[in-house]
């Protein structure tokens, strides 16, 4: 029961930080930094609205949700 309640403490303290909008240029330059290490080269990444990534590539997701980073070859 204590250890219980204890991951419940330490989950409620953290959810702040899940709830937290995460910049889409930040993101976007952290997967650039993936894809470089990884030797990607020729590649694009655009910040869209959400509802306009249907079809593409989508890599990331930020400011709340409301945009994706969409990744295209060439």
């Amino acid at each position: 029961m204590l250890k219980t309640i204890a991951a419940l403490v330490v989950l409620a303290l953290a959810l702040p930080a899940w709830a937290q909008k995460k910049p889409c240029e930040e993101l976007k330059a952290e997967i650039e930094a993936k894809l470089k290490s990884k030797g990607v080269e020729k590649y694009t990444l655009d910040i869209v609205p959400a509802d306009a990534a249907k079809d593409a590539k989508v890599v990331g997701s930020c400011d709340g949700g409301a945009k994706r980073i969409v990744y295209k070859r060439g």
